[in-house]
């Protein structure tokens, strides 16, 4: 069977996406036929567009045709542009919907005290500063070696360590992120029981974390007050032993899909990131969202340019204001460091068939499917509405996938076009790959293949059904290609904001 050699991305679109290379005459939907070649990536009009009106890609406007265009012909930067305005996208389409079955479904997760569903069951070694770090790795590594071959029911002992805690300001944006993502991890679902450990004399004190948790609760303590690192260890792995005997009973049971909390990235993008990988990826959330989920959109760089679509979704206008504040805070931010949000596709992305920011833009967004954008959230914020919320994060993926941690996501999926590795314990990550060379080349590493729907041998909302299923079957213990190789002991890096002193 011959693959297709054109994508229509949605029913509004007035242009086709060449997913292999079109010559001159080449066949299009409703009988168009290719007045010149169309490179792999690169858009050929369906139908005509006068000059001012609107290209359409993804069911969205991407920018305006600066001349007639007729159909069949090239549509790239000699007949198309964007221009500052945010431009109109007329009629929604309705999101993927989720059926009576997808609603009734379960995983099987664990239910916490608090009553709230994990997917994992670890035990969490958090640092309070860069300074315990070294002896928070020597906890895990022994709880590991001593501990866990007597618990079964236990994923292991997980060391969170970072850079900050000290040689920072009190006060001021860099704590409040650094308190909010610690905060957000010693409470996190997914860790049964945590122990915080600290120095003694940093900025950032154990006391700000306070005691209690979910589970079997929170313990801290400080290396000096234990008498020096290998005294803080061997006081740790009695508090872990203690620690374990508790988290070690939990078991499995059944918790509705409604419960999951899964937040999106994509990294290592490539020409079909956009088209394959992040629209299968929608069209799950869509369905996690319609049968009562969350989903975490984030990396507000990486929207600018189509933020207007995630406002126009906004199920009221404090919603919609709150994400227009986050763009103008960050266009403040690059000014400041001399840099500018507002970029033009780069060479190598033209070659590829990205024309304008906003078409570039909309292959991010479209991991959010088409769902009612229901809240914004600042940084690791804790994240309580259901359906698709958006997170205030860099587009720097180990600190966006950590502050969607912090805010209680209890999945990650991951979309990549060139081969990003990565793991964000105690969350599995699901990589899904844009196309299929990349998947047979690192097939080790990813755990689904969206390169398919390029060639025809799945649709959109096929593989994202497929992603659906794969969401729900990791929240109830399979694990993933990235934490079967051990990934994430290294990902867990806080937003630094702020002056180091």
């Amino acid at each position: 069977m011959t693959a297709p050699s054109f994508i229509v991305l949605s029913p509004q679109d007035n242009v086709a996406v060449a997913s292999l290379a079109i010559e001159p005459g080449g066949e299009l939907p409703d009988g168009v036929r290719a007045a010149a070649r169309i490179d792999p990536g690169h858009k050929v009009a369906i139908h005509p567009v006068a000059v001012g009106e609107p290209v359409v890609k993804y069911g969205q406007a991407i920018g305006r045709a600066t001349v007639d265009i007729k159909p069949g012909d090239h549509v790239h930067s000699h007949n198309l542009a964007f221009d500052q305005d945010r431009l109109s996208i007329g009629a929604p389409v309705p999101p993927e919907a989720a059926s009576a079955a997808d609603r009734a479904r379960t995983f099987m997760g664990y239910r916490r005290a608090d009553g709230r569903a994990a997917t994992r069951n670890f035990i969490g070694i958090i640092a309070s500063v860069n300074c315990s770090t070294t002896v928070c790795r020597a906890i895990a590594e022994e709880a590991n070696r001593t501990i866990l071959p007597r618990y079964d029911g236990i994923d292991g002992f997980v060391p969170i360590v970072h850079d900050q805690g000290c040689g920072m300001s009190s006060t001021g944006d860099g704590m409040k992120n650094l308190h909010r993502t610690l905060a957000g991890y010693t409470r996190h679902v997914n860790f049964g029981g945590v122990l915080m450990v600290g120095l003694g004399c940093e900025v950032n004190q154990l006391t700000l974390y306070g005691q209690s948790g979910s589970g079997a609760g929170k313990r801290h303590f400080n290396i000096q007050d234990a008498g020096g690192s290998r005294r803080a260890v061997a006081r740790a792995i009695g508090v872990l032993e203690e620690i374990a005997r508790e988290v070690g009973t939990a078991k499995r049971v059944p918790i509705p899909v409604g419960e999951l909390i899964v937040g999106l990235q994509c990294g290592g993008s490539d020409g079909l990131s956009g088209i394959t990988a992040n629209p299968a990826l929608g069209a799950a959330v869509d369905i996690l969202a319609g049968a009562g989920g969350t989903a975490i959109l984030s990396e507000t760089s990486e929207i600018y340019g189509a933020e207007h679509l995630l406002r126009s979704r906004a199920v009221n206008e404090e919603v919609a204001q709150k994400l227009d504040g986050l763009i103008s805070w960050w266009e403040r931010y690059v000014e400041m460091h001399g840099a500018s949000l507002d970029n033009n596709p780069s060479p190598g992305n033209k070659r590829g068939g990205l024309t304008t920011i906003l078409e570039k833009s909309l292959g991010a967004v479209a991991k959010g499917g088409r769902s009612p954008l229901t809240a914004v959230y600042h940084y690791a914020e804790r994240v309580t509405e259901h359906g698709l919320v958006f997170m205030d994060t860099p587009g720097y993926d180990p600190v966006s996938a950590t502050g969607q941690v912090a805010g209680g996501a209890n999945v990650i999926t991951f979309t990549t076009g060139r081969g990003s590795c990565f793991g964000s314990r105690p969350c599995p990550s699901i990589k899904l790959t844009s196309n299929t060379a990349l998947y047979r080349a690192m097939e080790e590493d990813m755990d689904i293949d969206c390169g398919t729907i390029a060639t025809g041998d799945a649709t959109i909302a096929g593989k994202g059904r497929e992603i659906f299923d794969l969401i729900i079957d990791t929240a109830s213990g399979r694990k993933t290609k990235s934490e079967l190789f051990g990934y994430g002991d290294n990902e867990f890096v806080p937003w630094h904001l702020g002056a180091t002193l």
